[in-house]
Formats: C-alpha cells, sequence, structure tokens
C-alpha cells in the first residue's frame, strides 16, 4: 500500500481579468512549472496549455500572477474551438547557458498530439535571470515534426507533457492513456538537442534511448506521466496522474495522482499517491526548503490552477 502524501495550497492563479483575454480572473490550464532565482526572490513561470500566455508570479508575495504574451492573437472563447485551436504547450523547463542565450533560456513544447500541437519555443533570459517584458519579440519559434515524426511510429497517441535536463541528456515524457499509448521516457543527448535548437545541426537529433514508464493504476486506471524534475541525487521525480480517458484529446475524471521517484533508467523507486487527487501537470524544486511546487490543472475554465506543496519524502 502507497503512503499518502497531503498537499498544502500554497496560493491560486488568480489574474486581473482585464490582463485575460478571455476576461477570466484565473489560469485555469496550468501544465509546466519553472522556479527561477534573481536577486533574492523565486520567480515561477508557467505554461498553460489553452493559452497564448505564460504566468508569471513571485513565490511569495501574494500578488497577481503576471501573463506575459508568447504567440499572437487569442484563441477562441469556445472551449471546444479553443480545444482544437490551442497550441497545446504541456511542458516548461529551463535550459542553461549556451551559445546566442548567456543567461539561459526556458523552453516549451507542444504536445504533438494534433498536427497543430508542433510547435515550441526557446525564451531567452535576460541579465536578471529572468524573461522579459518584449519576450514575445525574442522568442524563437520552431516546428517539432522532425523531432516528433519518429515518436509518432512510437506511440500509438504521442503525447509529450514533460521535459527536463539531467546532466548529459535532455528528457521527454510521453503520456499514455487507457488506450493502446503506452507511457515513456525519451531520452535525447543534450548538446544534440541544443545544436538542432541553435540551428546548428539541420536535422532533428534522434532518441538515443526510450524507457518505457509502469507507475501502477488507481483502481485499474494508469498513473501517467505529466511532468519530471532531476533530483540532486541523480534520481528523477514525476508527477503522474490516472486519468479515465482512451486518448490523448479527450479530457476524463482524475481517480489518483501520485509523485514517484524513479532511477535513471526509469525504475520505481518510491511512489506516494497525494490526498484528494489533483491533477498536478507541473512541478519545480524549491532548494532552499526542499519541497515540490506543484501546479494543479482541473480541466475546467471556471476553477483556477493551485499552487501545491509537499516536502522532499525521498530524503
Amino acid at each position: 500500500m502507497s503512503q499518502t502524501l497531503y498537499p498544502k495550497l500554497l496560493r491560486m492563479l488568480h489574474v486581473e481579468p482585464a490582463q485575460h483575454p478571455r476576461s477570466q480572473p484565473h489560469v485555469s490550464s496550468a501544465s509546466g512549472l519553472v522556479l527561477l532565482h534573481s536577486q533574492g526572490r523565486n520567480h515561477c513561470y508557467a505554461v498553460a496549455d489553452d493559452e497564448h500566455h505564460l504566468g508569471h508570479f513571485v513565490l511569495d508575495d501574494g500578488e497577481a500572477v503576471e501573463l506575459l504574451r508568447i504567440f499572437p492573437g487569442d484563441l477562441p472563447d469556445d472551449a471546444k474551438q479553443r480545444k482544437k485551436a490551442k497550441p497545446d504547450l504541456e511542458c516548461l523547463c529551463a535550459l542553461p547557458a549556451m551559445p546566442g542565450y548567456p543567461q539561459g533560456a526556458l523552453l516549451t513544447l507542444g504536445s504533438g498530439s494534433k498536427n497543430q500541437r508542433h510547435t515550441g519555443l526557446l525564451m531567452p533570459l535576460n541579465a536578471q535571470g529572468l524573461l522579459s517584458e518584449n519576450m514575445a519579440s525574442t522568442a524563437k519559434r520552431f516546428d517539432l515534426t522532425a523531432l516528433y515524426q519518429p515518436l509518432h511510429g512510437e506511440f500509438d497517441d504521442l503525447n509529450i507533457e514533460g521535459c527536463f535536463v539531467h546532466g548529459e541528456h535532455l528528457h521527454l515524457l510521453q503520456r499514455g492513456n487507457k488506450g493502446d499509448s503506452g507511457s515513456a521516457c525519451i531520452c535525447f543527448d543534450a548538446a544534440q538537442f541544443q545544436a538542432w535548437l541553435l540551428g546548428e545541426r539541420t536535422t532533428a537529433p534522434a532518441p538515443e534511448q526510450i524507457f518505457k514508464l509502469d507507475l501502477g493504476d488507481v483502481n485499474g486506471i494508469p498513473l501517467t506521466p505529466t511532468d519530471g524534475i532531476a533530483l540532486p541525487n541523480g534520481h528523477w521525480l514525476v508527477s503522474a496522474t490516472a486519468e479515465n480517458t482512451h486518448d490523448s484529446f479527450t479530457d476524463g475524471p482524475c481517480a489518483g495522482s501520485a509523485l514517484v521517484v524513479l532511477n535513471s533508467s526509469g525504475h520505481v523507486l518510491d511512489l506516494r499517491l497525494l490526498q484528494a487527487a489533483p491533477k498536478v501537470e507541473g512541478m519545480a524544486l524549491l532548494a532552499q526548503s526542499g519541497e515540490v511546487l506543484m501546479l494543479t490543472d482541473a480541466d475546467d475554465p471556471a476553477l483556477a490552477s493551485q499552487l501545491l506543496s509537499v516536502p522532499a519524502f525521498w530524503l
């Protein structure tokens, strides 16, 4: 029997309605989280899977989330039409300094589950190690079709939901479902991936290795990965949800959620269920306190995404 973690609610992702393209008072679909430390403050960046903006907030100040535009134009107001048109950005991770990006960059990737979900962005960090307000004009937009093409052949229903760097490798997390598509961690050589991002190589890198992931289930519904981070001890921490759906497009009720520690070969070392089954889709590690920060996506535009935390249970 898995032990249970009891998440602490830190804040709701509220925004000023006048700043939101549909006048919502909150972000409702947070799907990726990066924590950056600058000038003594912890800055959080959140990507939402049905927005053309990133959310930015300082961890402890309680101010409304600032929306930073990353794509031009606005998505349809109608929920069904927006779901069809959205870029479905599910991944957000920080990359270290590289040529042309002396302070590093943030990388966000579309899920690849539909044709319009094959876009990525590389967003430079400024001298303070943060995203600039004019970030939309400096971000590099690129097509993921060549990168994802062999993965579509590997998985019946491609759905890339997490991205993290571990040592000399960059990992993408494939989220499976109740259908025929399984879950996996896709491992790339980080130097080759960086060269492709920078245009130094014309061909997309091929995966070095693909680890199939079996994270167990909740009442017969498989736990599937939604985000991942590298831990200081060399292991991985993965968030997982048991969503009752047979494909990557249709939302379903969440029967359970968990945080899972895996070794660098993708084998489960520890699994803890999350009390009340929040649908966690973004994670970051708060080094100062050893806490795991988590963002939720309730699949309901009327509900605000939550920022939750749990202690570092693996220590």
